[in-house]
C-alpha cells in the first residue's frame, strides 16, 4: 500500500458517477477540501481534511467494496501528499457575474453546433454571439447575452443539466471576457446581431480543433465521453487519444471498389466527411472520418479485413484532411451517416467484420426468401432469421465467411428492398440461435 496521505485516489469512476456521488461516499469520514475528476482516465483525486480521516476511509473501503450507481470503485492512497488544483481555463472566472458564459460540454456523444447551443440558451434572453472551440478541457463555447441578468438566469437554470438524455452535460462559468469577437457565421461561431458576416475565410479553417473548413463535426476530445458508450471502458487496443481524422486504405480491388462501397464499410465506425480514390494508385483511397476517435476505430477494426479477394491495409494518413476537388466524393451532409443519431448505440455495435450481418428498416411484409434473393449473389448463405423488435421487421443473415458478409454489406447497405432503404451492420452473435429466445 502507498504511504498514507490525505489525498485519496479513486479508480473505475465511470461517466455516470458525479462529484456529488463521491462526496457522499467519503463525507462520513471527515471534511473534503478538494476534489478533481480525471474523466479521461475514469479516475478521481480527493483530498480529506487530514491524514487520519483519509486513513479511516481507505481502511474501511479496503474491507467493504464501495459501489456507486452499480459500479465498483477502488480506493487507495494517492502518491500526492497535497492536491494542487490548477485553474484549467483562464477564460473562466467562476462566480463573478458577467454577460458572457464559458460553457464546457462533458460526456459529448453527439455533435454540438451553434444552432443547438442557441436553442438551449436563448429561452433565458437574447443571445448576441456564440463561439465554439476545442481545448484540453474538452469542447467549449463562449455565449454572450445582451444583459448580465440573462447570463445569471441561464447559469442558474442550466448548470449541470444534459442537452441530450444521459450525455452532453453543461458545465457553466462566467467568462472574464468583455466582448466576443466573431468573424464568421457558421456551425462553429455566430453573431446574431450581424447576419451579414461571411461563412468562412476561403481556404482555411477559422477554429482550432476542426479538421477542415466547413466540416461540422467537432472533435470529441474526451475519450471518457465515448467510453460511456462502451460501458465505461474503451475496447482493448483503442486509446481514444488519436487526433488524426484521415485514413489511408491500400490493397483495394480497383475493379470492384468505389467511393460509395467504401462509405458503406467505413460508416460503421463513424461519420464520413470525404472519400477520394487516388487516380495514380487506384488500389489506394483516402477516407476522412468525423473525428480522430472514429478514425482510430476504423483502423483498429478494419486492419487486415478481406474484401473482393484482397486483404485491406488500413492506416492513418499523413494528410490531416482531404482537399475538396472534382475527384473527391462529399459525404458530410449525407443522411446515411450513422452517427448523427444514436451515436452511443452505434459505438457499441463497432466490431471487426463477422460472417453475420444484421438488417433493419425492412418492409413489414418482407419474407426470408426475398432477403436471401437480395443477398445470395455475394456468397453462400448458411442461415437466416426474420424477427420483429418494437414492431419493426429485422433480420440476421449468416454467410459462410467474413469476406462474403463484408461484400454483402458494402454492396447492399442503403439499397432498396420492397420499397424500403435497408440498413446493414455486422452482428457479433456467433450463431443465429443465440438470438432465439
Amino acid at each position: 500500500m502507498a504511504e498514507a496521505s490525505k489525498v485519496i485516489h479513486v479508480r473505475n469512476v465511470g461517466n455516470e458517477i458525479t462529484e456529488n456521488d463521491l462526496l457522499q461516499l467519503f463525507q462520513p469520514f471527515g471534511s473534503i477540501t478538494k476534489l478533481v475528476m480525471l474523466n479521461a482516465k475514469n479516475q478521481a483525486l480527493l483530498q480529506m481534511q487530514d491524514v487520519p480521516s483519509a486513513t479511516n476511509a481507505v481502511q474501511f473501503y479496503t474491507n467493504v467494496q464501495p459501489s456507486i450507481r452499480g459500479r465498483n470503485v477502488y480506493v487507495q492512497f494517492s502518491s500526492h501528499q497535497e492536491l494542487t488544483i490548477m485553474d484549467q481555463n483562464a477564460q473562466g472566472r467562476g462566480d463573478e457575474p458577467n454577460r458572457i458564459l464559458l460553457v464546457t460540454i462533458h460526456h459529448m456523444l453527439y455533435p454540438i453546433t451553434v444552432e443547438v447551443l442557441h436553442q438551449v440558451f436563448s429561452p433565458h434572453g437574447f443571445v448576441e454571439k456564440i463561439v465554439t472551440f476545442q481545448k484540453s478541457a474538452g469542447f467549449q463555447a463562449l455565449i454572450q447575452y445582451q444583459g448580465c441578468q440573462n447570463a445569471i438566469s441561464a447559469r442558474t437554470s442550466l448548470q449541470g443539466r444534459n442537452i441530450y438524455d444521459g450525455c452532453c452535460q453543461l458545465d457553466i462559468q462566467f467568462s472574464n471576457l468583455d466582448e466576443l469577437q466573431v468573424h464568421y457565421n457558421n456551425d462553429r461561431s455566430r453573431d446574431f446581431t450581424n447576419p451579414n458576416l461571411p461563412t468562412e475565410q476561403k481556404g482555411r479553417s477559422s477554429q482550432h480543433g476542426y479538421g477542415d473548413a466547413g466540416v461540422g463535426f467537432p472533435q470529441m476530445g474526451n475519450a471518457a465521453a465515448i467510453a460511456a458508450a462502451f460501458g465505461g471502458g474503451l475496447p482493448p487496443g483503442i486509446s481514444g487519444t488519436n487526433d488524426r481524422c484521415t485514413v489511408l486504405v491500400a490493397n483495394l480491388n480497383s475493379d470492384r471498389i468505389d467511393e460509395d462501397k467504401l462509405f458503406n464499410l467505413f460508416s460503421l465506425y463513424g461519420n464520413i466527411v470525404r472519400i477520394k480514390i487516388l487516380r495514380n494508385k487506384p488500389d489506394h483511397a483516402l477516407v476522412q472520418m468525423g473525428d480522430g476517435f472514429q478514425a482510430e476505430l476504423a483502423v483498429h477494426f478494419l486492419k487486415r479485413a478481406k474484401l473482393f479477394g484482397k486483404r485491406l491495409e488500413v492506416n492513418f494518413s499523413k494528410h490531416p484532411n482531404i482537399t475538396q476537388g472534382a475527384d473527391v466524393h462529399e459525404y458530410v451532409n449525407s443522411n446515411l451517416n450513422r452517427f448523427y443519431r444514436n451515436a452511443a448505440k452505434n459505438y457499441r455495435y463497432c466490431c471487426s467484420p463477422t460472417k453475420m450481418i444484421h438488417l433493419s428498416t425492412l418492409p413489414q411484409d418482407v419474407t426470408e426468401e426475398e432477403i436471401v434473393s437480395h443477398l445470395e449473389e455475394h456468397g453462400t448463405i448458411v442461415d437466416t432469421k426474420l424477427f420483429e423488435m418494437k414492431g419493426k421487421k429485422q433480420a440476421l443473415v449468416m454467410f459462410e465467411n467474413e469476406e462474403q458478409a463484408t461484400e454483402a454489406l458494402v454492396c447492399k447497405h442503403a439499397t432498396s428492398l420492397g420499397g424500403s432503404i435497408i440498413r446493414i451492420s455486422f452482428s457479433q452473435l456467433q450463431t443465429i440461435r443465440e438470438n432465439s429466445q
